[in-house]
C-alpha cells in the first residue's frame, strides 16, 4: 500500500455499504477495511429483489472492477487516493461472551485484530447494538453520518417576519412585497406580522424569481376539505401549485399530512383531470419484505398494509359524495381502481417503473433511506408531481433515526429550489385526544 501514516482505518459493516453503496467513496485519503464475512453477507443479499439485493450488486460489481488494480486482500487505490483493503486474518483472542462465532462477532474479530498490529481503527456500523460491543472491547466507533441532517435545526418550510402595518396594508394593496430579508427560501411560507399592531398580520409566500413575497391562493377548499389550521392552508398552497413537482410534508401524527395529500390527488386527478391518475405508495417495514405469507392476492396482502390510506380515502370518498358516480363509499373506491385512476402499490414494486404525468404520494417515507428516496424520485416522468409524508420521530427502519432517513435528507437537500415546497405540522388536528398524546406522551 501506498499510504503514508498518519492515515486512519475504517473497518466497515454490512449495512453500511447496504445503506449507501457510494461509501466506499467518502472516506478520503484513508484506509478502508472490509471483513470477508461483509463479502459473504453482500452474497446472500444479492439475489433479494429490493433495495438490499441492488445495493449488494453495484457494491460487488464495485469491488470486482477494482480487482484489475491489483488483489483486494493487498489491497488497491481508489479514485481518491485512499486504500481499499479486503481483510482476512480474524484470529484473535477473544473476550469469553463473543464465544459465537456470528457474523457480526467475526466482523468485530476482524477490527480488533487490525487494531491490534497498530492501525488507528474506527468502526463503522449503522446497527446501534454492534456499536456498543465494538466499544466495549476497545475500538474507536461512529456511526455512518454521510447523510445525516441536524434535525433540530431541519427547515420548516415558513417564516415569522415582523414589519409595519403600513407594509402590511400595501401587502394587501399591491398583492405583493418586497423585503429586505435575503434569508428566505424558494417557495417558503411567511407569516407577515405588524410590529406595532399584535393583531395586524398577513400569509404570504416566497417567489424567488421576483424576489417578492405573494398572497396565498384565495381557494383553500380541496375536494370538500377546509384547512383547519395555518399550516394545513400553506400545504394546499403547495398541493395544488402545478409549478411545484415535489411536496414534502413533515409532523407527528394527527396533522392531517396524509388526508391532505389524498384530498388534493383526487382534486387534481378526478375533478380537474390534469393528473392521468394518482398513485400511492407505501414501504413495507422492513423495505422490500416478503408479504406472501398474507393469504389471498397482492391486492388483499396490500390492503392489511395499506389500512391508512384506505381510512383516508374513505373519509374523503363521505365528503366528496357527488364527485365519483357511485352509490356506496367502497364502490367508489373500487371505481378509481377499475377505472385506472387510482393505484395502491408497495413500494418493492417501484423499480423499473417510468411514471409520467402522474400525482404520486410516498407515504411514511421516513422509513427510506436517502438512496431509496433518489431512487423514486427518479422514477418521475415528465408532468408527474411527487409528494412525501411522514414523521421522523416514528421510524421502524432499525438503521435509521431522525437525522439519518430519506424524507429529511430530501428537505435539507432540496430546499431553496423552485420546484420544490415543505412545510412542517405542529398542530393535530385528528381528535382532541390524539393532540393530547401527541404532546404530553
Amino acid at each position: 500500500m501506498i499510504l503514508s501514516k498518519p492515515f486512519k482505518t475504517f473497518v466497515l459493516d454490512t449495512n453500511v455499504l447496504i445503506h449507501d453503496p457510494e461509501a466506499l467513496s467518502v472516506f478520503g485519503h484513508n484506509k478502508i477495511s472490509i471483513p470477508l464475512i461483509v463479502i459473504e453477507e453482500l452474497d446472500r443479499f444479492k439475489t433479494f429483489h429490493d433495495e438490499r439485493g441492488r445495493n449488494s450488486r453495484i457494491i460487488s460489481r464495485y469491488l470486482d472492477k477494482l480487482r484489475k488494480k491489483g488483489k483486494l486482500n493487498d489491497g488497491v487505490e481508489l479514485d481518491n487516493g485512499g486504500i481499499l483493503k479486503i481483510e482476512l486474518d480474524s484470529k484473535i483472542e477473544m473476550p469469553f461472551e463473543f464465544r459465537n462465532h456470528n457474523d457480526d462477532n467475526q466482523i468485530l474479530m476482524t477490527a480488533l485484530a487490525i487494531q491490534n498490529k497498530g492501525e488507528d481503527v474506527y468502526f463503522i456500523s449503522k446497527d446501534i447494538n454492534l456499536r456498543i460491543k465494538a466499544e466495549a472491547i476497545g475500538l474507536k466507533v461512529q456511526d455512518y453520518e454521510r447523510s445525516k441532517v441536524k434535525i433540530d435545526e431541519l427547515y420548516t418550510g415558513c417564516k415569522e417576519i415582523a414589519i409595519s402595518s403600513e407594509q402590511i396594508d400595501a401587502f394587501y394593496q399591491n398583492k405583493k412585497i418586497k423585503l429586505s430579508d435575503d434569508d428566505l427560501f424558494a417557495n417558503q411560507f411567511t407569516i407577515l406580522k405588524s410590529s406595532g399592531d399584535k393583531s395586524q398580520s398577513a400569509l404570504g409566500k416566497y417567489v424567488k424569481s421576483t424576489k417578492e413575497i405573494v398572497p396565498l391562493r384565495k381557494d383553500t377548499r380541496i375536494w370538500d376539505l377546509k384547512p383547519l389550521n395555518t399550516e394545513q392552508r400553506f400545504a394546499i398552497d403547495l398541493l395544488m401549485d402545478d409549478n411545484i413537482k415535489l411536496v414534502t410534508l413533515v409532523g407527528v401524527a394527527g396533522t392531517g399530512k396524509t388526508l391532505l395529500a389524498l384530498a388534493a390527488a383526487l382534486q387534481k386527478t378526478v375533478e380537474e383531470k390534469l393528473y392521468r391518475r394518482f398513485f400511492v405508495l407505501r414501504p413495507i417495514m422492513p423495505m422490500g419484505r416478503d408479504i406472501g405469507f398474507l393469504p389471498g392476492t397482492k391486492e388483499e396482502k396490500l390492503t392489511q398494509w395499506m389500512g391508512a390510506i384506505y381510512d383516508n380515502l374513505e373519509f374523503l370518498m363521505e365528503k366528496g359524495t357527488d364527485k365519483v358516480g357511485e352509490e356506496d363509499t367502497e364502490s367508489k373506491i373500487q371505481y378509481l381502481t377499475e377505472t385506472g385512476k387510482m393505484e395502491i402499490e408497495a413500494l418493492t414494486y417501484i423499480r423499473g417503473r417510468s411514471l409520467p404525468n402522474q400525482f404520486i404520494i410516498i407515504d411514511d417515507s421516513q422509513n427510506l433511506t436517502p438512496s431509496e428516496v433518489k431512487t423514486i424520485i427518479s422514477r418521475a416522468g415528465q408532468g408527474t408531481k411527487l409528494v412525501f409524508t411522514g414523521d421522523p420521530y416514528q421510524i421502524d427502519n432499525p438503521y435509521l433515526d431522525a437525522s439519518s432517513n430519506g424524507l429529511t435528507y430530501v428537505v435539507e437537500k432540496l430546499k431553496g429550489q423552485e420546484i420544490y415546497g415543505h412545510i412542517n405540522f405542529t398542530k393535530t388536528e385528528r381528535s382532541p385526544l390524539a393532540a393530547l398524546a401527541a404532546q404530553l406522551l
